[in-house]
């Protein structure tokens, strides 16, 4: 789970509800498109404030920068059916997303958002100029990952989402309290868990333990790919999306001082590193 340093949006960024041609997404965007849009994609259990500290360095680079809440996501909302969260469901969004940016797009997944955005270039790569998977790997997440999606999994339909909430906290690890975290991050962390809709939590948790590698497939899309990581990673092993990036033949990043959340552990380190590739893409 992705912890933003701040709620507050910097200047010259603004929160709205984007309209497409599959719904509205709520969405937080900064920066003139001087050299490109980029659309990126929060993972499991995450929300457009995972990139909040990406957005000034990356609209100061030049960049348009649209993050969004998924289906089903925070402030975006969705059905409780649990097939309108299939990862086809999801695809067509994030194409619907790209076209309403005007296509030409770089889009960037984390972790899930990664399996989410490789689905959406498999099926049409026509709207998008780069792909970069961020803390996402080639496939189902780790086994000690597993265990723990399962364990929700077995909550989800038993229990209400405060009581699944506090569940998790108590499963962490002593070293997972931060007493620095200010109060409105920890506010916000609970509250944006219970906004989410149970139906996509359970279908997101599906496709983390079940996700064939699609690698190959993905290889032989002719578009710029770009794989970043922190040092460590929880999710997936580093040493996996290594191997994923050379048989992409994709750019890779290590973010040192990084783990599965670069993009708020060392956002400045992580723009540079995500500015520099998308200015190397051809137009």
């Amino acid at each position: 789970m992705s912890k933003p340093p701040t709620l507050a949006l910097p200047r010259g960024a603004r929160a709205y509800r984007m309209p497409t041609a599959r719904g509205e997404f709520a969405v937080h965007e900064a920066g003139e498109p001087q050299r490109g849009t980029a659309l990126l994609l929060p993972g499991f259990t995450g929300s457009k404030e995972d990139f909040i500290a990406l957005l000034s360095p990356l609209a100061q680079a030049g960049f348009r920068v649209v993050a969004v809440d998924g289906r089903g996501q925070y402030e975006s909302g969705g059905p409780p059916d649990e097939g309108a969260y299939a990862q086809a469901e999801l695809a067509k969004d994030v194409l619907a997303q790209a076209t309403a940016l005007g296509g030409a797009v770089h889009v960037l997944g984390h972790s899930l958002g990664g399996l989410i955005a490789r689905a959406a270039v498999l099926r049409d790569a026509t709207p998008f100029r780069s792909l970069t998977l961020l803390s996402s790997g080639p496939g189902a997440v780790s086994p000690s990952q597993q265990e723990r999606v399962k364990l929700l999994l077995g909550a989800l339909p038993v229990m209400d989402m405060a009581a699944v909430w506090q569940a998790m906290r108590d499963l962490d690890p002593p070293e997972a309290a931060d007493e620095t975290t200010p109060p409105e991050v920890r506010g916000f962390l609970r509250q944006r868990w219970l906004a989410n809709v149970p139906a996509q939590l359970t279908a997101a948790g599906h496709q983390l333990i079940s996700e064939p590698d699609r690698v190959a497939e993905l290889a032989a899309v002719a578009l710029p790919k770009h794989v970043i990581s922190g040092e460590v990673d929880y999710a997936w092993p580093v040493t996996l999306m290594d191997d994923m990036a050379e048989r992409l033949h994709a750019h890779r990043t290590v973010i040192a001082g990084g783990a599965h959340s670069p993009n708020v552990e060392r956002p400045f380190e992580t723009a540079a590193a995500l500015a520099s590739f998308w200015a190397s893409c051809p137009e």
